[in-house]
């Protein structure tokens, strides 16, 4: 009659609780883990045996009681999640989609895409009202971005899905697009969509952050090639049609260290020039706008020895802001 019993609760079930166990950062005894599930230490045996050669490494001590814990291997496999651990790492992952770190950002995303896909919508629900209700205090070097908006955008990139959305130009103009979807690239302060556009007939470049209800309408499609290298080039190429790039010389009247940690890390490295003093020397596609607003919130004395347009917009900006503190006198 045991044996049936334990035939009985030989079900996946029985596995997925053993493995919960497992990924908790401790070595169990195989009594203690057959009290738990219910079964003989014989059936833990067997169990480890399964998951084993399902991929999870899983290593048994030696002596009379025997113990097990689940060790690094050289692949990871699935893992469990409690709801509490699939909320944070949910919530992190958004918070992290908003404001990337440099080399994990697309990585991120697609990972974020991947929970949200399977969490109950009970936890999703969660996540929202936990993201809504945080703030993050960041340097903020780029426009905000709806999660949503980069998961749905990862998801159909991955599965090689159109995607329809609207997009805001940057004169304004509403357009609704649909796409083949290449790849998504972050800038450090920008997201952008490479995509194949169909109603142009045309490769084009979207900032994400002026794409609304995105759709991943289930169309599959065969990947084209990109016409220049990978998405990075692609874009670098499209950005550089797009904007005329230009020296920037700089002159800072605060240390490096200072300097550096208020401007965004994409205009490159500072120069020491002693005394306090340092200097920015690069070449951007930024606007001058864009440019003369970044440098202002730096906080300190500052020289724009470059380019002229810099100069001259920095100049019509200073005669406005004189003018407005007084009350336009």
């Amino acid at each position: 009659m045991c044996r049936i019993l334990e035939r009985m609760a030989d079900t996946p079930a029985r596995l997925l609780h053993l493995l919960s166990l497992l990924q908790t950062p401790r070595e169990w005894p195989g009594s203690e883990l057959a009290e738990r599930l219910a079964v003989s230490p014989r059936t833990i045996r067997r169990d480890i045996d399964r998951l084993r050669a399902l991929g999870y490494p899983v290593e048994a001590s030696k002596g009379a009681e025997g113990g097990y814990r689940l060790v690094a291997g050289a692949a990871m496999p699935p893992l469990l999640l409690d709801d509490e651990e699939a909320v944070a790492i949910a919530v992190g992952l958004r918070a992290g989609a908003g404001h990337a770190i440099e080399g994990i950002e697309e990585a991120a995303v697609r990972a974020l895409a991947k929970l949200e896909q399977v969490l109950p919508s009970r936890l999703r629900h969660r996540v929202s009202v936990l993201q809504e209700a945080t703030l993050a205090l960041t340097r903020g070097d780029g426009p905000r971005i709806d999660p949503s908006t980069l998961t749905v955008t990862a998801g159909a990139v991955t599965n090689r899905e159109r995607l329809r959305f609207a997009y805001r130009a940057g004169d304004g103009a509403q357009t609704r697009r649909q796409v083949e979807p290449y790849r998504l690239v972050s800038t450090g302060h920008r997201w952008y969509l490479v995509a194949y556009d169909l109603q142009r007939e045309a490769w084009r470049t979207f900032r994400v952050d002026r794409v609304t209800e995105p759709f991943a309408t289930g169309a599959r499609f065969t990947p084209r090639d990109a016409p220049v290298g990978d998405a990075v080039e692609l874009l670098n190429h499209t950005m550089s049609r797009r904007h005329r790039e230009r020296e920037l010389d700089v002159v800072f009247d605060a240390p490096a260290s200072r300097v550096a940690s208020r401007l965004p890390g994409h205009l490159g490295p500072l120069a020491a020039l002693g005394g306090d003093r340092c200097r920015l020397r690069c070449r951007s596609t930024d606007t001058v706008e864009w440019l003369a607003l970044r440098l202002a919130l730096v906080d300190c004395e500052f020289t724009v020895h470059g380019p002229p347009e810099l100069t001259a917009h920095m100049r019509e900006m200073s005669a406005r802001l004189s003018r407005a503190a007084s009350g336009g006198g």
